[in-house]
C-alpha cells in the first residue's frame, strides 16, 4: 500500500470521534517529511533503529530474558490486553435494562399512584416494569456470558526467554499466557504465532509477516532485524518492527516486546473502536419514535379527562383518580415486557440455528435488513485456495508446468503462502518425481515483494542444475528472453509477448490468479546462487489459482434475494476474481466501483451510487465504514458480516454488526451478533427470524394503540354526557390487566408467509394512520353500548351506575380480545389464518374471566354488578357489528396503505 494511503487510513482509525486531547496522543505523523512524530509513532521509531544493547539497557532486560520476579513486577503495571468494550457492572446493566421512556414513564405513574392511595395501580404498573427489566437483563446476560465463553475456549501463549536465577542465570524457553507478558521480555516467533506485542527484532530467518489486521494488504511482509530505510517514517513500514495482532507467515525471529496492552498500534485502533456511543439502529429508533407519539397522546388526553370529569361532576378527588387511571390505560405498559420476551424468545430460537445474539435489539434488525454487506472470501467462497489450471503459454494443459511448480513449491524454505499450499496438495507428484531421491536442493533464491518472485535451484543429474523460477507474470516477464513451445524454446518476441499477456488476461477474466513459471538450466559449477542468476529465463507456463465458492452460498444467495435482502460484496480483492466469484454463485452484479475512486465523491453522491451498485473491490478498512454510513444515511437498514480488526468500525456503525466465533477479539466486541458458523444460510434463517419477531411486535403495537385510543375517546364522550364517570378507576385499571394478560401469548403467535417474504421496517407515520382509523371505530361501538345502556336497560342514574359500568366492562374488553385477533392478521381470522394456541387460549381464558367477574360472586369486590340476560343478545349483535365492520375497514386500509 502507498505510504499516504496507509497513513491516511490510519489516522481515521485513530482520530474519528476522538475527544481533540485522545487524538493528539494517538496521531501518527502528519507526514513522511520530517514532521515531529506523536509520542507512540516516535517510540516505536526510535526503537527500530536502537541497537540490541541499547534496547536492552533502555529496557532494563537482557538477551536472556527477564527473571519470574522481573516479569511479576511488571505485570503489576496492568497485563497484556487490550481496553474493548468491557462488560458492564450488573447494576449498571440492570440500570440499562431499565431505562427506556415506557419504563421512566410508568414508574411515574406507579409513583403518582402512590401518593394517591391508589395500592393496586402501584402494583400493577411496578410488577410490569419489574418483569420487562428482569426478563430484558437476564436474556442479555446469558448471551454476553456466552459470547465470553467463547472466548475462553481460546487461550493463547506466547514462547518467553525466562532466565532462572536459581540456576546462574540458566535461559529457559517457556509458554505463558499472552496476558503476563511485559515490556523488556525476549519472544521466539515462528510460522502460525500471532505476534502477541509490539516487538522489536533481535533476529530473524526468513520472517514474512501479515499485517492484515493493522493495515488491510492482503500480501505478507519481509521483516529484518535491521532497518533497510531508516527515512520511512510510518512505524508500520519499518523492517525491524513487528505489531500486535499480525501473524507470522513463515521463518523465525527473536524479539524484544517494547509495548504491550493499550501501549500497542493494536491497541490504538481498538481506542477507535471502543470509544463513544454505538449510533442509533433502526430498531431503537423506531420504539422511540412509537414511546413519544403514545406518551404525547397520554400527555394531551389525561388532563382533558381531569377537567372533564371534575368539572361536571365535582369530585376532583375522583376525577384525578380516574385520569390516572387513563393515563395508565392510555400507555402500553406491556410494550417493554412484550418487546423483551418477544426478543428474547427470538434469541433462543436463533441459538438453535448456531447464532449468539449479544443484544436483543438486533434481532429485530435482522428481520428488517434489505442490505447485507459482506467480504467475499470465507463468506462466498470456501476461503481455501486450489490449483485450478496449469497450462503452457499458449493456454493448453501442460503437466511439466504443474511438475515444475511443484518442485518449487516442495523444495523452498522461505514465504509458503496459500498458492503454495495448494500446489502441494498434488501429493501423487510427489512419488511420480521422487522428489526425495532424484533430486536434490543446492540453493534458494528467496521471495521478496519488490521481485515478486522467487527461485530454487535443483540438482537432477551431476551433468546440470535446474533453476526453477515462479512469480508475478510481468516481473517474471522481465528476467525471461525465451518462451517454451512443446520441447523448443522460442525467442521472446513482441507477437509472443502480446499473446502470453492476452492468455493471463482471459485467465484473469476467468477470476484466476495467475503466476508465470520459467526455468533455467545452469551448470553444476556451484552451490550458492544470487538475483544476478534470475537471467536469460525460459517461460514454460502458468498456474492459475481459485478460491471456489461453498455449495451452499448459491442457494443462499437465492433465498435472501427471494426474501428482499440485496447482497453486496465489500472486498479488498481486486475486481476480476471478484466479479468471477459472484458469478460462479449467481449473484448478479449491477455495478463495479474500486476503492481508490471512493474519494473522489461526496457522501450524498457516493450513497446514490452504492444503492446502484452490488460490488465494491480494492477496499480499505475506512472505505467499508463510509460505505455502511453513507447507505444508512439514505434510509436503508444494513446489515455487515466482518471478522477482522479492519471490520470493527463499520460492525458498530451498521444497523446490524455480524460476526463469527473465529473472528479477533475486537471485532466480536463491535458485533451484534455472533455466528457460530460462517454461511449465508445461518444469516438466512436469523432474516426470517427477525422478521417474525418484528411482526408479533408489531401485532401488539397495534393492538395496544388502537385500543387505547379508541378506549381514550370513548371516555370523554361518556365524561361529556355522563351524571357518572363510566368506569371506575379500579374497574379500568383491572381491564386494562386483563388485556395486558391476554396479550403476553402474542410472542408464541404465528406469522403470515407474506409478511416473511420482505424486510419490516418501523413506520410511527403509518402506525399514527392505523391508530386514526382503527380506534374511533371501536369508539363507536362503545358508544353503541352506552346507548343501548342507557336507554334499553335505564341505566342513566347514579344509582344505576353499577350496571352501566358493568356493561361497558365486559364489551369493552371481549371488543378488546376480538381486536387482538382481528389486526394480528390482514386475512380473515378463524379462517383464513388462525391464531396459535397460546394465543386462543388465553383469549379465551381472559374472556370467560371477564364475564365470571361482572356475574359471579366478586362483582361485588369491584363494585360491578350482574348483567341481566336480555343484555347479552345485544352484545352479542355489537361484536358482531364491530368484526364485520373492522374486517371491512382492514381490507380498505390494506388497498390504501398497505399492511406491513
Amino acid at each position: 500500500m502507498h505510504f499516504d494511503r496507509l497513513r491516511e487510513n490510519l489516522l481515521d482509525f485513530f482520530n474519528k470521534g476522538q475527544p481533540a486531547r485522545q487524538r493528539r496522543r494517538l496521531a501518527l505523523p502528519d507526514s513522511p517529511r520530517g514532521a515531529a512524530a506523536e509520542p507512540l509513532a516516535q517510540a516505536l521509531l526510535d526503537w527500530s533503529v536502537l541497537e540490541p544493547q541499547v534496547l536492552f539497557e533502555r529496557l532494563g532486560s537482557r538477551r536472556e530474558g527477564l527473571s519470574e520476579a522481573e516479569a511479576g513486577e511488571r505485570l503489576g503495571a496492568g497485563p497484556n490486553e487490550i481496553d474493548q468494550q468491557r462488560a458492564l457492572p450488573w447494576w449498571a446493566h440492570l440500570w440499562f435494562c431499565y431505562c427506556n421512556p415506557f419504563n421512566l414513564l410508568l414508574s411515574v405513574l406507579a409513583l403518582i399512584a402512590c401518593l394517591t392511595g391508589d395500592l393496586p395501580a402501584t402494583l400493577l404498573i411496578g410488577v410490569m416494569v419489574g418483569v420487562s427489566t428482569l426478563l430484558r437483563f437476564v436474556q442479555e446476560k446469558r448471551s454476553n456470558d456466552a459470547a465470553e465463553r467463547l472466548k475462553a475456549m481460546v487461550g493463547n501463549t506466547a514462547t518467553v526467554f525466562r532466565a532462572d536465577e536459581a540456576e546462574s542465570g540458566l535461559t529457559r524457553r517457556r509458554e505463558v499466557p499472552i496476558r503476563q507478558l511485559v515490556a523488556g521480555d525476549v519472544l521466539w516467533l515462528s510460522a502460525g504465532d500471532m505476534v502477541p506485542a509490539d516487538v522489536r527484532l533481535l533476529s530473524t530467518k526468513d520472517l514474512f509477516v501479515s499485517q492484515a489486521a493493522l493495515t488491510g494488504e492482503s500480501l505478507p511482509v519481509e521483516k529484518f532485524a535491521q532497518v533497510r530505510d531508516a527515512r520511512q517514517d510510518n512505524p508500520l513500514e519499518r523492517d525491524s518492527l513487528c505489531f500486535m495482532g499480525t501473524t507470522v507467515v513463515s521463518g523465525s525471529a527473536l524479539a524484544l516486546v517494547v509495548g504491550t496492552g493499550a501501549r500497542t498500534f493494536f491497541g490504538a485502533l481498538a481506542a477507535r473502536t471502543c470509544i463513544g456511543g454505538r449510533p442509533s439502529t433502526a430498531f431503537q429508533a423506531g420504539i422511540n419514535k412509537v414511546s413519544w407519539l403514545l406518551i404525547r397522546l397520554m400527555l394531551a388526553m389525561a388532563p382533558v379527562v381531569l377537567l372533564l370529569n371534575g368539572y361536571t361532576k365535582g369530585d376532583w378527588l375522583q376525577a384525578a383518580l380516574f385520569a390516572l387511571a387513563v393515563a395508565v390505560g392510555l400507555t402500553p405498559e406491556m410494550l417493554p415486557l412484550i418487546v423483551t420476551s418477544t426478543l428474547a424468545k427470538g434469541a433462543v430460537a436463533l441459538s438453535r440455528r448456531k447464532v449468539i445474539v449479544k443484544r436483543l435489539d438486533a434481532i429485530q434488525n435482522f428481520g428488517a435488513m434489505h442490505i447485507l454487506c459482506t467480504d467475499k472470501t470465507g463468506t462466498l467462497t470456501q476461503d481455501r485456495i486450489v490449483l485450478e489450471r496449469h497450462t503452457d503459454v499458449y493456454g493448453m494443459v501442460d503437466d511439466r508446468v504443474l511438475q515444475l511448480a511443484f518442485l518449487n513449491s516442495y523444495h523452498q524454505t522461505g514465504l509458503k503462502n496459500l498458492l503454495d499450499v495448494a500446489v502441494l496438495e498434488h501429493a501423487e507428484l510427489r512419488q511420480a518425481l521422487r522428489v526425495d531421491s532424484r533430486y536434490h536442493k543446492v540453493d534458494e533464491i528467496p521471495f521478496d515483494f519488490a521481485r515478486r518472485r522467487m527461485s530454487v535451484v535443483l540438482g537432477e543429474r551431476d551433468d546440470h542444475h535446474l533453476l526453477i523460477c515462479k512469480g508475478a507474470l510481468e516481473e517474471v516477464l522481465e528476467v525471461c528472453a525465451t518462451v517454451r513451445h512443446q520441447a523448443c524454446a522460442e525467442p521472446l518476441t513482441g507477437a509472443r509477448l502480446e499473446h502470453i499477456r492476452a492468455v493471463a488476461e482471459a485467465l484473469n477474466r476467468d477470476g484466476l490468479r495467475v503466476v508465470a513459471v520459467a526455468t533455467r538450466t545452469l551448470p553444476p559449477s556451484r552451490e550458492t546462487y544470487g538475483l544476478d542468476d534470475e537471467q536469460g529465463l525460459c517461460l514454460d507456463g502458468f498456474i492459475a489459482f481459485l478460491d471456489p465458492p461453498k455449495e451452499t452460498t448459491a442457494p443462499a444467495l437465492r433465498a435472501l434475494a427471494a426474501n428482499g435482502v440485496a447482497v453486496k460484496v465489500l472486498t479488498g480483492d481486486n475486481e476480476r476474481v471478484s466479479l468471477k466469484v459472484c458469478r460462479d454463485v449467481g449473484l448478479p452484479v449491477e455495478g463495479v466501483l474500486l476503492g481508490p475512486k471512493l474519494d473522489a465523491y461526496g457522501d450524498a453522491e457516493l450513497g446514490e451510487l452504492a444503492e446502484r451498485t452490488t460490488l465494491f473491490a480494492k477496499l480499505t478498512p475506512a472505505h467499508k465504514e463510509r460505505l455502511v454510513r453513507v447507505l444508512r444515511a439514505r434510509g436503508h437498514v444494513v446489515g455487515f458480516l466482518g471478522d477482522g480488526i479492519n471490520d470493527a468500525p463499520a460492525l458498530r456503525g451498521a444497523d446490524i454488526g455480524i460476526s463469527v466465533d473465529s473472528a479477533v477479539d475486537i471485532a466480536k466486541e463491535a458485533a451484534d451478533l455472533i455466528l457460530l458458523e460462517k454461511s449465508l444460510m445461518v444469516l438466512e434463517e436469523g432474516v426470517v427470524e427477525g422478521r417474525r419477531t418484528f411482526a408479533n411486535l408489531l401485532k401488539y403495537i397495534r393492538m395496544a394503540t388502537s385500543a387505547n385510543f379508541g378506549n381514550a375517546l370513548s371516555v370523554l364522550a361518556a365524561s361529556a354526557f355522563l351524571p357518572f364517570l363510566p368506569m371506575l378507576p379500579l374497574q379500568l385499571l383491572l381491564q386494562n390487566l386483563l388485556y395486558d394478560l391476554a396479550q403476553i401469548a402474542i410472542p408464541f403467535d404465528g406469522v403470515d408467509a407474506e409478511l416473511l417474504r420482505r424486510p419490516q421496517q418501523w413506520n410511527p407515520e403509518g402506525l399514527g394512520r392505523f391508530m386514526l382509523c382503527f380506534g374511533p371505530l371501536s369508539s363507536l361501538f362503545d358508544i353503541a353500548t352506552f346507548l343501548v345502556l342507557w336507554f334499553v336497560f335505564e341505566a342513566n342514574t347514579p344509582a344505576q351506575q353499577g350496571l352501566f359500568q358493568s356493561g361497558w366492562f365486559v364489551e369493552g374488553l371481549l371488543s378488546q380480545l376480538l381486536v387482538v385477533h382481528m389486526i394480528r392478521t390482514r386475512r380473515i381470522p378463524f379462517l383464513q389464518s388462525r391464531a396459535a394456541w397460546p394465543v386462543l387460549a388465553a383469549t379465551l381464558g381472559i374472556g370467560a374471566l371477564a364475564v365470571f367477574l361482572a356475574q359471579g360472586a366478586l362483582a361485588h369486590s369491584f363494585r360491578m354488578q350482574a348483567l341481566p340476560a336480555d343484555y347479552w343478545p345485544w352484545l352479542a349483535l355489537i361484536l358482531v357489528g364491530y368484526m364485520v365492520m373492522v374486517q371491512g375497514l382492514k381490507g380498505w386500509f390494506v388497498r390504501r396503505f398497505g399492511w406491513a
